[in-house]
């Protein structure tokens, strides 16, 4: 077998190493967690169950929003609904490319009851999970119907994404940098606080569910 002289091989090593950086710097607002993965058929089973005991909530009929808070402020089942489900962002909604405030200030802190209604399903081993591992916000479910998008806009926090139901066509942009993150049961946390959307260009429906993370810090 011919062998590759020893300054190529050196050669070769450091464009490897070159490109691996680059590749990870390219996703550096797109975290992985590791050592932590979900049952995505139970997860799926789950959905349906929350289905049918409770509608999408469209926040006071918002396009293209559509979420479901699985936990809520304690004795405040109010505050799973309206401009609670979808909560304070910021957006550039013209060609000034001025900024704009959309919704309401929430204090995400004071999300720490789990919704009654859904405590027999796999959402509230999940959600222990999580809550074990991360201060959590608002965790809710949120969907994204087919060729439908975000507006481009950014929030308060980072966000947990553990996608439920994906295709190839949904993806999402921080910045200039598109990512699909598969339904494998992995975690996600992505940086929210930047601009960015998510648009779902298949024809199924996307669900995600999504967990606000008011602590986490990106470097």
């Amino acid at each position: 077998m011919r062998q590759i002289h020893p300054i190529i091989q050196v050669e070769i090593i450091v464009i490897s190493a070159y490109y691996i950086k680059k590749y990870m710097n390219t996703f550096k607002d797109f975290h992985t967690v590791e050592d932590l993965k979900f049952d995505v058929k139970k997860l799926q089973d789950s959905l349906k169950n929350v289905l049918q005991m409770k509608d999408y909530d469209t926040a006071n009929g918002i396009k293209n929003f559509a979420a479901i808070c699985l936990n809520q402020i304690p004795g405040k089942p109010e505050s799973t609904k309206g401009n609670y489900a979808r909560g304070v962002y910021w957006t550039k909604p013209d060609h000034t490319g001025e900024e704009k405030i959309r919704d309401q200030n929430l204090d995400e802190t004071q999300y720490t009851e789990f919704v009654k209604d859904f405590q027999n399903t796999y959402f509230k081993e999940v959600y222990d999970k999580l809550s074990s591992k991360f201060k959590l916000g608002r965790v809710r479910i949120l969907l994204k119907e087919p060729r439908s998008t975000l507006s481009w806009h950014r929030d308060p926090e980072p966000r947990l994404h553990i996608p439920i139901i994906t295709n190839p066509g949904c993806i999402m942009v921080i910045e200039n940098v598109a990512k699909h993150l598969p339904a494998n049961g992995s975690v996600y946390i992505t940086n929210n606080v930047k601009y960015h959307n998510a648009f779902n260009g298949g024809e199924e429906n996307r669900v995600h569910l999504v967990a606000c993370l008011p602590d986490y810090k990106f470097n």
